[in-house]
C-alpha cells in the first residue's frame, strides 16, 4: 500500500489519459503502418477498451480521494465524467465521423481533470 501512496496517481493519470488521447487520435492516420512495424495489436478492441477502463479506475480512484480528503471541489469530477461521455460516445455511438475528435476531446479532458485536481489539491491549506 505503502507504493500506492508514493506514486502520484494524478500524473499517472494524466500520462494514461493523453497516451490514450495520443493512440486515437493518431490510429487512424497510421493503421495502415503498423502491421509492418509489428505494433498491429495497438488497433485491436481489447487495447483500447482496456486503456479506457484504466483510465476510467485511476479516474474516479484519484479524483475521488481527492475530493474527500483534500479540496471539495466538484469541477475535476464533472471534466472527468464529461470525457468519458465523449469517449464512450465516440467509441459505441456508431457515428464515424465524430469518433476521431470526441475521443482525443475526451483523453484531453480527462488529462485535463487529473491537471486540475493536482492545482486544487496543492492550492488547499489544509
Amino acid at each position: 500500500m505503502k507504493m500506492i501512496k508514493a506514486i502520484n496517481l494524478d500524473k499517472l493519470g494524466i500520462t494514461a489519459s493523453t497516451a490514450c488521447a495520443i493512440h486515437c487520435a493518431l490510429l487512424p492516420f497510421i493503421l495502415t503502418l503498423l502491421p509492418l512495424w509489428g505494433l498491429e495489436f495497438l488497433a485491436h478492441p481489447i487495447i483500447e477498451i482496456s486503456m479506457i477502463l484504466f483510465s476510467m479506475v485511476l479516474g474516479i480512484w484519484s479524483l475521488s480521494k481527492s475530493y474527500r480528503n483534500t479540496h471539495r471541489r466538484k469541477l475535476p469530477i464533472i471534466i472527468l465524467i464529461m470525457g468519458f461521455i465523449f469517449i464512450f460516445t465516440g467509441h459505441f455511438a456508431g457515428i464515424d465521423v465524430l469518433e476521431p475528435i470526441l475521443i482525443p476531446a475526451g483523453g484531453f479532458a480527462i488529462a485535463f481533470a487529473h491537471f486540475l485536481n493536482i492545482r486544487l489539491s496543492k492550492s488547499c491549506t489544509h
